[in-house]
């Protein structure tokens, strides 16, 4: 029985989707080998010389790279796809069915019909960031190993009930931070960890990449070929108020998480990484804004965020108009220690410097294929120890994110000038008054001379409840009104 909310199918509907998921599963024994399914609720067991059966669920730019990751691979094929968007759901199959020798996988519109069927091993997700925790939650109860997208949630809460659903059902799942497995960056997190640079105190993670405006607010047509039902998912249903339906969801609050969650959830959770802490802060704090034009994203564009864990600190810059670099990294990490530096400035090559600004040794070497195929050997050994990014990981890098944009949104409308004299009361080793004088300098020379920006409280965070002390308006922030047949499931029900 399924564990869905699921409308009646009529007998033909049926009929037609026995006769689809039967032709896809023999092809596939055909060209790949024959298995046994399983009767019961879990998906079938994989022998070390059998094919794990995979649906990819999302079918844009990162759903490509899923299925580039799986199909037409020694281990593993692509056996569905599933995205409520028909055009881009039969173009991934098209370009799923190139890779695999023309094994075209089936296409399903809606995740629930999907995640009834047995044949399938594992899911992996690349949908937007509103459904990642309850896709993944859903998979990992109908008894699928997941690889899903970072962030691996919308909210905190969410983030935290999907590593109890994985544990709860045994199942594996992978976050798709791929620099965790890129052999250049696990060997410069091991000098880190060593004591290459000395003590580490702070953690820079710089997410400074060029986004243009997205046009103006207004109401826009849902596309013909999308079930804007199932888009929204566990979201409301609201107008869509920007003119690029796809993507540029990432600027809306009912959806994406901004640039901090989109971008800068790989930097995080490196920095998260080097500086050696498997929990989240004891308080948070942000100011920033979006800045340069106005249109219908909500998000920042500009972004200062502060995590303070005592005696370290991860600091996080969001750049989104014009900029040159910093320490030689636009979009990567900077490690300060006590005897040196350290800049990755990709997923995975960098350089350690001492203190003097002299090269003392790099680091390079890396692409996603070691993501997936870690992925794989964790699905065939049934032990999530040894993924690189277990959803624990994946939990607290996307929950920094998370907790970086509460501050903010709570925070208060000040001019230049008073906001200056709050962030000098923020303290720490990662000098917060210098980073935001960067940032208004930054603005500067983007024309943006007198603004108002928003300026969050500075959070006290209980990292154990992974709750906020005595802020009940923050913590009613940690999770979000769910759609009725999306709704979050307890921790008990999960």
């Amino acid at each position: 029985m399924s564990v869905f909310r699921t409308r009646p199918n009529s007998r033909r509907e049926f009929l037609e989707r026995s006769m689809l998921t039967t032709a896809a599963i023999l092809a596939a024994q055909s060209r790949f080998g024959s298995q046994a399914l399983a009767q019961d609720n879990q998906s079938p067991s994989v022998s070390p010389n059998e094919q794990i059966h995979v649906a990819v669920i999302g079918g844009g730019g990162r759903g490509q790279s899923h299925i580039g990751g799986f199909a037409g691979k020694k281990g593993t094929i692509v056996t569905h796809i599933c995205d409520c968007d028909e055009k881009a759901g039969q173009r991934s199959c098209d370009s799923a069915a190139e890779k695999q020798g023309g094994m075209r996988p089936t296409w399903v519109k809606d995740v629930r019909k999907l995640l009834d069927d047995k044949s399938i091993h594992a899911v992996s997700i690349a949908t937007p960031n509103h459904w990642h925790s309850l896709g993944a939650i859903w998979a990992v109860q109908a008894g699928k190993d997941v690889y899903v997208e970072k962030p691996v949630s919308h909210n905190v809460l969410e983030g935290r009930r999907l590593v109890q659903a994985a544990r709860k059902h045994n199942r594996i799942v992978q976050t798709g931070t791929q620099s965790r497995s890129n052999p250049g960056m696990r060997a410069a997190m091991e000098f880190i960890h060593s004591g290459g640079i000395g003590e580490v105190s702070v953690a820079r993670g710089l997410c400074y990449k060029r986004r243009n405006s997205i046009g103006p607010k207004g109401v826009y047509e849902v596309p013909k070929e999308v079930d804007y039902d199932l888009w929204s998912g566990p979201a409301p249903i609201l107008p869509v108020t920007r003119k690029q339906f796809h993507y540029d969801w990432h600027w809306q609050w009912a959806y994406g998480n901004g640039d901090l969650g989109n971008q800068g959830i790989h930097q995080m959770d490196l920095c998260r990484w080097a500086l050696n802490v498997d929990k989240l802060c004891d308080k948070t704090f942000s100011i920033g804004g979006r800045f340069g034009y106005e249109d219908a994203g909500e998000t920042a564009n500009t972004q200062l965020v502060i995590h303070d864990y005592g005696n370290k600190q991860l600091a996080f810059e969001v750049r989104g108009l014009k900029t040159n670099d910093y320490k030689g990294a636009n979009v990567g990490i900077i490690v300060e220690g006590s005897k040196g530096y350290l800049v990755m400035t990709s997923y995975q090559s960098g350089t350690a410097f001492d203190l003097d600004g002299k090269p003392i040794k790099t680091f390079e070497g890396g692409n996603d294929s070691y993501h997936y195929k870690n992925f794989e050997d964790a699905v065939r050994k049934r032990d999530h120890k040894i993924l690189n990014a277990d959803v624990e990981e994946g939990h607290l890098s996307s929950a920094l994110c998370h907790l970086g944009n509460i501050s903010l949104r709570l925070g208060d409308k000040l001019d230049s000038k008073d906001a200056a004299a709050r962030v000098n009361k923020v303290a720490g080793p990662s000098k917060v008054a210098e980073a935001w004088n960067r940032t208004v300098e930054h603005l500067k020379e983007n024309s943006v001379e007198t603004f108002q920006v928003q300026v969050g409280p500075e959070l006290k965070f209980d990292p154990i409840s992974e709750t906020f002390v005595g802020n009940e308006k923050a913590n009613t922030m940690l999770s979000r009104e769910y759609r009725k047949g999306y709704e979050l499931p307890s921790e008990q029900s999960v």
